[in-house]
């Protein structure tokens, strides 16, 4: 299925014919949410595949060939998608709303306008790959098989939460989902070893490590290159370049905002992470040619965030509120595949509406089920808990006189 093209040094999408017109124009990615068409006749049939064409726009590589600029995919699954990113967004609505309201205290970063990263992703995996991630991690918990109320469970602080009301925004965990990590690129070495794993034991599986680009500057991302290269790992390191690190610009930070060619002896892929089509294409292109023994990639998903850094952030003291409203209504993922599934007779309005409706009720009757959880015992017990495995647990635990100390 995959379509070749001449290989090539420069950061450019190449077509499969290379010595066509557009192929000798350099494309940029765009954020275009609503930029691929149909080739075939969409079937009536929910499970047919068919075929779609991507934009030119969709890709940039460095050292690599393109992915294919056609993806094959079903009416079933276009509609889970839709839902998906709804679900999502839904879901960080609400844990804004409970952190202004000062149910949920600390930390908290949202992931609102950046759902086609992880949707795409997750729909380009099995859940026998792995995937770690930094500070926005909610949306990926979800995709990797959390339920709602874990999770807004987790970030209230309930023992029903992902990780018992001990983690809190930055660390959920689920099976395949290594978190949700606090510390500022320290998931790439972690994502390293999970695909040191997947090698080591022959499962032909990949990792999924993702950082932001406030996060690429860290040299344990170049540290976890290095040894990613030298050992041929199967590991998809993705940059989220939603364009600031907390209150900082890419271009103030960054002497190379290209992110994806920042692996300088590891190939790259640029990828619009507005376009869920386009992400889950270059995931599943990317999935085979780690998974196939050629090593790692390095991707950057050029995405945005409506809000601010975390909730603490209101955003627009470093950026115009005109370019925010600009991206809303022009780049807005979910609005872009909306427009597509009407446009391509995927599904009528009135179905769309009916999936808003049930992905909006269900998330919120799981809300409303972890808010009504009650609160931990303030006991000291729940602080000497979790940190064993059950029944491999030492006499005691030192405390900090021997009058604290906890006897299991």
């Amino acid at each position: 299925m995959f379509s070749r093209a001449l290989r090539t040094g420069r950061a450019a999408p190449l077509r499969c014919n290379v010595f066509s017109k557009s192929a000798l124009v350099k494309r940029t990615v765009t954020t275009d949410a609503a930029s691929a068409n149909v080739r075939d006749a969409v079937p009536q049939e929910d499970d047919k595949p068919f075929q779609i064409q991507l934009s030119d726009e969709s890709f940039e590589t460095y050292e690599l060939d393109p992915p294919p600029y056609t993806l094959e995919i079903t009416k079933k699954e276009l509609k889970q998608m839709y839902y998906d990113m709804v679900a999502i967004r839904r879901m960080e609505m609400a844990a804004d709303r409970l952190y202004k309201e000062k149910k949920i205290r600390g930390f908290c970063h949202l992931s609102t306008g950046q759902e086609a990263v992880a949707v795409g992703i997750e729909h380009a995996l099995t859940k026998e790959d792995d995937l770690i991630t930094a500070y926005r991690c909610h949306g990926y918990a979800l995709m990797r098989g959390a339920t709602v109320k874990s999770i807004i469970g987790e970030l209230l602080g309930r023992r029903e939460g992902i990780a018992y009301g001990k983690g809190g925004s930055m660390h959920m965990f689920s099976k395949g989902f290594y978190g949700g990590n606090g510390i500022v690129g320290a998931q790439v070495p972690v994502g390293a070893g999970l695909a040191f794993a997947h090698k080591y034991t022959g499962r032909k599986n990949a990792s999924v490590v993702l950082y932001g680009d406030g996060a690429s500057n860290q040299g344990q991302v170049f540290e976890a290159f290095n040894m990613a290269k030298l050992w041929n790992l199967p590991v998809m390191f993705g940059c989220e370049n939603n364009k600031y690190g907390m209150g900082t610009a890419a271009n103030r930070s960054s002497a190379l905002t290209d992110y994806y060619k920042r692996g300088q002896y590891i190939p790259g892929l640029k990828v619009n992470g507005m376009d869920v089509l386009a992400v889950k294409a270059a995931v599943k292109f990317g999935r085979e040619y780690t998974t196939g023994g050629n090593g790692p990639l390095v991707l950057e998903y050029l995405t945005y965030r409506y809000g601010g850094h975390s909730m603490s952030d209101p955003g627009t003291t470093y950026r115009t509120r005109e370019e925010i409203q600009r991206m809303r209504s022009t780049q807005d993922p979910i609005a872009g595949l909306k427009h597509k599934l009407i446009e391509w007779n995927v599904t009528s309005e009135e179905e769309l509406k009916a999936i808003d409706k049930e992905a909006r009720t269900a998330v919120d009757k799981e809300v409303a089920e972890a808010e009504a959880m009650p609160p931990p015992d303030a006991t000291p017990q729940i602080l000497y808990e979790d940190i064993y495995v059950r029944g491999s647990e030492p006499e005691f635990m030192r405390g900090r006189t021997a009058e604290e100390n906890y006897y299991y």
